[in-house]
């Protein structure tokens, strides 16, 4: 049963990214000890990167050798494509010689083994999760991380798409993402909430509707992405003030660590 999101308030993007590292560090090492690898789910945006980003300057807090990271999404584009979620993410944290060792879970991009086929790029992806071991509480991954646009989407899960409204499979091929580029490739809800935890990093005024609507509960799925994603033992939304500015008073006072 899902529990209650929990909301981390901070002054400041760069405060609630520093605060997202010094959690996500400890809840690797915990899963590392409690089942010998850590599974995490990568997410793009500038949140995202800032994110790692710093845990490149904290790597040697870090057993990268026991560590399998994922992407939610990633764009549907040349390898070398600067929009691409997996390049952003090497030159942020996986190609810092610290970082040696982490087992890296890339989609395949447009000039590929697959080379133009995004439903064959997607199916393989999809084939990487599906063979993931799921722990006795039936999770997949430890930690799901997601951005989050101004109208709700995650990863690539806009509002009242068939990719969001996927209750099966857990990677889809997205052709006609309103975002450009339109063509992605995407975990699905179903996979995101096979995740002990998901983790929202959000920041800006322009978001605060749909932080509100996401943390509040009962919002349509199909309008707010975001709503329909849940952590098995914890949601939890890493924001600044801006973003959480339409929350009511009792959940803005949850926690307002660096305000």
């Amino acid at each position: 049963m899902n529990s209650a999101p929990e909301t981390s308030i901070h002054s400041t993007a760069a405060d609630l990214v520093e605060a997202a590292a010094t959690r996500l560090i400890d809840v690797i090492a915990a899963a590392q000890r409690e089942r010998g690898v850590a599974r995490v789910v990568l997410t793009g945006g500038s949140n995202g990167i800032a994110l790692l980003r710093a845990l490149a300057s904290r790597a040697g807090e870090i057993n990268f050798p026991a560590l399998h990271l994922y992407f939610g999404d990633d764009r549907f584009v040349p390898a070398d494509d600067a929009d691409r979620n997996a390049g952003q993410a090497r030159t942020a944290l996986l190609d810092n010689p610290a970082a040696a060792g982490a087992q890296v879970f890339a989609m395949a991009p447009s000039d590929g083994v697959f080379g133009d086929d995004i439903e064959a790029s997607a199916e393989a992806y999809e084939a990487v999760i599906d063979a993931l071991e799921p722990g006795r509480d039936g999770a997949v991954f430890d930690v799901h991380l997601l951005g989050m646009g101004g109208e709700g989407h995650i990863n690539s899960l806009f509002p009242f798409s068939s990719a969001t409204a996927e209750e099966s499979r857990t990677v889809v091929a997205v052709t006609d993402s309103p975002k450009p580029p339109p063509r992605r490739i995407t975990l699905t809800l179903p996979a995101v909430n096979a995740s002990r935890q998901v983790w929202f990093l959000v920041a800006g005024a322009d978001k605060s509707q749909a932080v509100a609507a996401g943390v509040g509960g009962g919002a349509d799925g199909s309008q707010w992405p975001c709503a329909g994603a849940h952590g098995r033992d914890a949601t939890v939304w890493f924001l600044d003030s801006a973003a959480a500015a339409r929350l009511g008073s009792a959940r803005r006072s949850h926690n307002r660590a660096g305000l």
